[in-house]
């Protein structure tokens, strides 16, 4: 039976472009560290200490100290200096990029009857942002964080997305059997991997992401509208 709903954030809960979000988040990191690096270098650090967390297998290590130990390996300016500039950064510089995202209203509702019906839910973004940038954009979408029984960042997980791990991690910590669950998501091949471990899998294709033309992993899919009916159809739970 299921109990339980994860929800990819980018791209599902939040309609955004990403290579447009990204694009200006990057150039908000190297305005606000102009003083530390080169003009670029600290995006091209940051993509590349990125692509390393993603990569990562090693279970004992979260993927903030993953992203930190590379990052502080690459560079001669002092942690204890820069910290308190990333955290500015995520405090303040990082909420002007809320004009590029948006809200929508059928996936708000979807949210809005799951609770009501008694379903878990669960935001599992890919953990490659600090929690603050990640509820940041849960608002931004027109949600409380408390809305949610657990929420993935790159301080608790040890895992990212495409890696079969991630979910499992997931389940881990709230405790449930993949049976149990529904991963919503719009991206092919990061979302609708949760299928090989036993997870339902609902494919959002208003903001698609696809990479090639296999879609063995999709059990359902449909525009934000579709899920919605989807959702109304599900019994409710207690």
């Amino acid at each position: 039976m299921i109990t339980t709903i994860l929800f990819d954030l980018d791209g599902t809960l939040l309609p955004v472009d990403m290579n447009i979000f990204i694009k200006e988040y990057l150039k908000g990191l190297n305005t606000k560290f102009k003083d530390y690096f080169e003009p670029n270098e600290l995006s091209k650090l940051v993509l590349e200490c990125t692509k390393k967390m993603i990569l990562s297998t090693d279970k004992d290590k979260t993927n903030s100290e993953v992203f930190f130990e590379n990052f502080y390996t690459k560079t001669t300016n002092a942690q204890e200096v820069l910290t308190p500039i990333f955290e500015d950064f995520y405090k303040n510089d990082f909420l002007k990029l809320k004009g590029l995202t948006n809200e929508n209203k059928s996936i708000q509702e979807s949210v809005r009857v799951l609770r009501d019906k008694g379903y878990e839910l669960v935001v599992a973004t890919n953990p490659v942002f600090p929690r603050k940038a990640i509820t940041n954009r849960i608002e931004w979408a027109g949600f409380n964080e408390e809305d949610f029984s657990f929420i993935t960042s790159f301080e608790n997980m040890h895992f990212c997305k495409p890696n079969r791990e991630y979910y499992k991690e997931i389940l881990d910590y709230i405790g449930k059997n993949p049976k149990e669950c529904i991963m919503v998501g719009n991206d092919v091949e990061e979302d609708m991997v949760a299928k090989e471990i036993g997870v339902q899998t609902f494919l959002i294709e208003d903001n698609i992401i696809k990479r090639g033309n296999n879609l063995s992993n999709v059990d359902h899919k449909g525009s934000y509208q579709d899920f919605y009916n989807f959702v109304m159809n599900l019994p409710k739970r207690g």
